[in-house]
């Protein structure tokens, strides 16, 4: 089983937010692969949708925790497939089967990057999955949601308060376009992860 999770917060005053950009992600990979709606899953705690992408097996999983309290919920797929990769200073423990999607500010709104093995960034939902999972080796689709300047600079907010509001405000129509645009990448981006592996896909879309 291949398992994409899209982190966000829960309950309808989030809805449409950047900060859940993660989940409304996943919304459209759901949708873009006929899966069905989903349901509540009280084991996980979560909203799970299954279904195949060719002949590989996949849960969607839309943590119904909040957003520093995501790792929680990877905490209880029971099988992640872990694997030790490298020798000596190399080695690692990798989860192979694990994709987490998620909101960016380093990323320039309408891009996503694919990353594996890196640093949570400071994203507090990222940080409880590497702590659950007990390493950074596993597949990241991060979302871009930082404004740019008519350039192409990012134009990054800065201050606690200025970043919280920002991420928690919700998504104009026009930029709901966008993302439905990206939602379409990054579903195809995943088909490509899970038939083919992650560097298959961060070859095709990371130089987007």
């Amino acid at each position: 089983m291949n398992y994409i999770v899209g982190l966000g917060n829960p309950g309808s005053e989030y809805n449409m937010t950047r900060h859940n950009t993660g989940r409304m992600v996943l919304s459209a990979f759901i949708k873009n692969n006929s899966f069905p709606e989903v349901e509540f899953d009280k084991m996980f705690n979560a909203l799970i949708s299954a279904g195949k992408i060719g002949k590989e097996k996949v849960l969607a999983v839309e943590p119904e925790t909040f957003m520093n309290k995501s790792g929680e919920v990877v905490k209880k797929i029971k099988d992640l497939k872990f694997k030790i990769q490298g020798k000596g200073k190399e080695k690692k423990t990798e989860v192979s089967n694990l994709v987490v999607i998620h909101d960016d500010l380093d990323i320039p709104f309408g891009k996503f990057k694919i990353s594996f093995n890196k640093s949570s960034g400071g994203h507090k939902g990222v940080e409880s999955v590497i702590k659950a999972v007990k390493t950074e080796a596993f597949v990241r689709i991060r979302v871009g949601i930082c404004p740019v300047t008519p350039s192409g600079k990012l134009k990054k907010p800065s201050g606690d308060k200025i970043i919280g509001d920002f991420i928690l405000n919700k998504f104009k129509p026009v930029e709901l376009e966008v993302l439905k645009k990206v939602g379409k990448n990054v579903s195809e981006a995943i088909t490509i992860i899970v038939e083919e592996g992650r560097e298959k896909a961060m070859g095709k879309y990371n130089s987007l």
